[in-house]
């Protein structure tokens, strides 16, 4: 299975070399998407061996994975995992997706929430309440929907449309699983949250406008 790892990175000189690091010896190639950043991403990325694919502007984590999916598929790639390039995974984690993977999965989400070691509060009622809605709206449930730390198949990838352009793809990619029939599993996962990951989470003004994002993806699927 020749394995990419497709990572979103906006503005993420901070962390970027680690995570490229420590994720190198799990997969086959490492894709940056850089997002529009006014920073060294690109730099960084290609220093640690990354295939950088960078948009002018910045377009969201939607569009990013989706620039990366489609360019993964181009690399030749039989799966892709994802994960954020603000440190918050265990690349030493990959392994247990490969293990889904094989095992049939076509989708595999990394839960948080099957762990909730070290999450604080707020972030476990925010996802929980991003499970109901994506239940409520796709008729899809899994223990944390919003999951940065995913992996999919080469056949979910061009199954799968995407049609969002922010976080809440996260949703989508859930419910595009459950609307043509793609076998979903999830694997338990370490959350390791500093300031700064915690610095890039939602806003209660962007989880609305995330919430109206879905509403509508759900009337025109």
């Amino acid at each position: 299975m020749k394995l990419i790892a497709v990572i979103p990175a906006y503005n993420e000189e901070q962390t970027l070399a680690d995570v490229l690091k420590r994720a190198r010896p799990f997969v086959d190639g490492l894709i940056v998407v850089d997002d529009g950043s006014r920073d060294r991403t690109s730099d960084i990325a290609r220093t640690q061996g990354a295939v950088v694919v960078r948009h002018v502007i910045n377009r969201g984590l939607g569009a990013a994975l989706g620039t990366g999916f489609a360019f993964a598929l181009r690399c030749g790639a039989d799966a892709v995992v994802t994960f954020d390039a603000d440190g918050q995974h265990n690349p030493e984690e990959i392994s247990a997706f490969v293990c889904a993977l094989e095992k049939g999965a076509d989708v595999v989400i990394g839960s948080r929430m099957m762990k909730c070691l070290g999450m604080p509060w707020y972030r476990q009622v925010a996802n929980v309440l991003g499970n109901l809605v994506t239940l409520g709206l796709f008729g899809a449930w899994v223990t944390d929907s919003q999951s940065g730390f995913r992996a999919l198949t080469a056949y979910a990838l061009r199954t799968i449309q995407l049609k969002t352009d922010h976080m809440e793809v996260s949703s989508e990619l859930i419910a595009e699983a459950r609307r043509h029939r793609l076998r979903l599993a999830e694997v338990p996962i370490t959350a390791i949250y500093t300031d700064y990951s915690l610095s890039k989470g939602q806003s209660f003004s962007t989880g609305i406008k995330t919430l109206i994002k879905l509403i509508v993806r759900r009337i025109t699927q």
